[in-house]
């Protein structure tokens, strides 16, 4: 089993500033972290892997400091890590990004095998959109499970997953063909302690 996961730096929620004129995030000497939805959804991907076998590649697209961040995932216990960067994604929208992550998940197809799973977290601190996941769903193709609470069955010989999805009428139990994309909600899982010497 290949899972992709796609994580993002953002700036620490804690600490954020807004210009007073573009009312936009002042990034600039604002301490960075893993956003925290991803952190649940590279946890379930750690998790189906320690099940199933395969390996688990993070994908992060932003600056080349975003790299603190891969390296921290990889002490989680990831195979590998991809930074996706280039001084034209700055100020990337939601359709710009989609373009870019999908278009990266595809070469890492090529390269390790094409994801099972593609593992999103059901949104960012800072954009705040959930466009995200979707996005990258409908341009790779992938059947889209989006604000999944729980992952209740992997048949890796049928080629399906059982879902539990939170909708706004309670909780939706959903089987899927995989590959999918899936977009997790938090609170799901905890969050393993990540060790030094596998982020090395």
């Amino acid at each position: 089993m290949h899972i992709v996961v796609c994580m993002k730096q953002v700036p620490d929620s804690a600490q954020i500033r807004v210009h007073p004129v573009t009312n936009t995030i002042m990034r600039q000497g604002v301490p960075t972290i893993i956003n925290p939805y991803d952190l649940f959804a590279i946890e379930e991907a750690l998790r189906l892997r320690q099940q199933f076998g395969g390996e688990v590649t993070i994908l992060t697209m932003g600056p080349p400091s975003a790299e603190d961040s891969l390296r921290k995932a990889l002490s989680f216990g990831a195979d590998r890590a991809v930074l996706l960067t280039d001084r034209f994604f700055a100020g990337a929208d939601t359709l710009a990004t989609t373009y870019a992550l999908a278009t990266a998940i595809r070469k890492i197809g090529t390269e390790f095998g094409p994801p099972d799973i593609v593992f999103t977290g059901k949104q960012t601190i800072d954009g705040d959109t959930a466009q995200v996941g979707p996005g990258v769903a409908k341009r790779l193709g992938l059947i889209q499970l989006t604000y999944v609470s729980h992952i209740d069955k992997v048949d890796l010989d049928a080629g399906v997953i059982d879902v539990e999805r939170r909708s706004e009428g309670g909780v939706q139990k959903l089987r899927s063909k995989m590959p999918c994309l899936i977009s997790i909600l938090e609170g799901v899982n905890e969050m393993r302690i990540g060790s030094l010497t596998d982020a090395l």
